[in-house]
């Protein structure tokens, strides 16, 4: 049976491959899939990973960029950014444990990135990326539990002025 990091590895060639054009990728996902044994759920696994990515494509790339520091998204090596659409795609749009995300987009990095300082690059961006996402979850937590609160308080308000008539 594959393992979640044989899924992602096979998430990136396909995410490498739809980036040079082959956007029918999602439709022939499954077979490719099975041609490298993943199978049941970690076929699923790596098959909504695939098509959330894709799907997501542009705000996920739109999320990196700012990370980049001094460089630029389009000069990217196609595996590099195959790794960051994929560990940006867990990051935000999944439960996965950033750890776990930036740990595994290392190790596809140091197999397939294009530079010895591949892994290192991945790892300070996604990390940025998930601080800034885990800030902005905890300050939209706090704003939720802020107006729970404020709507709470306008509730009991509301009753009050009902007990006075």
């Amino acid at each position: 049976m594959a393992t979640r990091t044989q899924a992602r590895e096979a998430v990136i060639g396909m995410l490498y491959a739809y980036d040079l054009g082959n956007k029918d990728i999602l439709d022939i996902a499954r077979s490719m899939f099975e041609e490298k044994k993943i199978k049941n759920k970690q076929q699923d696994f790596a098959f909504l990973l695939l098509q959330g990515a894709i799907t997501n494509l542009q705000s996920i790339d739109e999320a990196i960029i700012p990370y980049l520091k001094e460089w630029d998204f389009s000069r990217l090596g196609g595996m590099e950014k195959a790794v960051l659409r994929l560990g940006a795609y867990e990051i935000l749009y999944t439960d996965t444990d950033s750890p776990v995300v930036i740990n595994e987009a290392i190790e596809l990095g140091k197999m397939y990135g294009g530079e010895d300082n591949t892994p290192r690059f991945l790892n300070g961006v996604l990390d940025a990326l998930s601080k800034a996402h885990r800030q902005m979850s905890k300050e939209a937590q706090d704003s939720k539990i802020e107006f729970t609160s404020l709507d709470s308080l306008s509730q009991n308000a509301n009753k009050d002025k009902g007990r006075d008539k």
